[in-house]
């Protein structure tokens, strides 16, 4: 895994759209994929929301983070779960980072069905997996499971 940055250059739309979006699936709705992550926070231990959108590949569902260090990124790696769904009963999920070797199908699927995805992963989506590959270290995964333990 690289290191993550210190700052992070979000693009303007996504705080606004991000808000929008966790109100909406917080009442059951959603327009297309999005669901709501939500993880302890490392500090609180109180449950942080983010839109996320899940991909399915090879028959299990990812979450792909656009930038290494958010905070959902980081509260994950601490935690270990979350709650992913729609509206006010969403499953409690394991979620475990993928190896970096792992990521690179996962990332063209991301790109390729996730609408905005392209404005995080600079890759084409008819590009070689060589290509996600010599990206994949900047661009943390993690495999949603079932939390049976809950």
């Amino acid at each position: 895994m690289s290191s993550s940055p210190t700052t992070i250059a979000y693009p303007k739309w996504l705080r606004p759209v991000n808000a929008v979006n966790r109100f909406l699936l917080r009442k059951g709705i959603s327009v297309g994929p999005p669901v709501l992550l939500s993880v302890p926070g490392r500090r609180s231990g109180r449950l942080q929301s983010t839109p996320v959108s899940p991909v399915e590949v090879a028959g299990h569902r990812y979450l792909v983070a656009g930038f290494a260090g958010s905070d959902w990124v980081k509260n994950a790696r601490a935690a270990g779960w979350g709650r992913l769904g729609r509206g006010s009963n969403p499953d409690r999920v394991r979620l475990v980072e993928v190896p970096v070797a792992e990521r690179p199908p996962i990332l063209k699927e991301f790109v390729t069905s996730v609408r905005g995805g392209r404005s995080f992963i600079d890759v084409p989506p008819a590009a070689p997996l060589s290509d996600f590959a010599a990206v994949a270290d900047r661009f943390p995964v993690f495999r949603v499971e079932p939390d049976h333990d809950a």
